[in-house]
């Protein structure tokens, strides 16, 4: 099981989730693997700051991922969670926010692993371990299309 240290600088999080951090450690350990790793909790600023630091792109993004590589010690690295963006594709998405956060969880974990959607065939295998880890947590499956996205896409 993948246990996690939950950190918190925003506080936005657990006034919009009560319960997040037993939310974020029920979706790691709802992951088939051993490890350890941290997950942040905070804004924007702090998201892009990151962002930038590390990936050379100047806006704030959903989540990030810190890969620790190989240790003796079982540390997978760690994940960062901006409250903003993650809110706002929730609300635009019309999904709630916890549902959404334990995807994205669950999602930067996965990175934590090694899994990657770099390429097509990467994706499809990352997409549809996402959809079994949240399904088992009785999250809705986050990639099904939607009539409002058809309706969206249309011209």
């Amino acid at each position: 099981m993948i246990t996690v240290d939950v950190a918190m600088t925003c506080l936005a999080w657990r006034e919009a989730v009560p319960e997040v951090e037993a939310l974020i450690q029920g979706a790691a350990g709802a992951i088939n693997a051993e490890g350890e790793a941290a997950v942040l909790l905070t804004d924007n600023d702090h998201v892009r700051e990151l962002n930038s630091r590390f990936r050379g792109k100047n806006s704030p993004t959903n989540v990030l991922s810190f890969p620790a590589g190989p240790n003796p010690m079982g540390l997978l690295g760690d994940v960062a969670l901006a409250y903003g963006v993650c809110e706002g594709e929730a609300r635009a998405q019309g999904k709630p926010l916890a549902d959404h956060l334990r995807h994205l969880v669950v999602h930067g974990l996965l990175h934590l692993l090694g899994y990657d959607h770099e390429d097509d065939a990467d994706g499809d295998v990352m997409e549809a371990l996402e959809r079994s880890i949240l399904g088992r947590l009785g999250v809705p499956d986050p990639y099904r299309e939607t009539v409002h996205d058809r309706l969206s896409a249309e011209p």
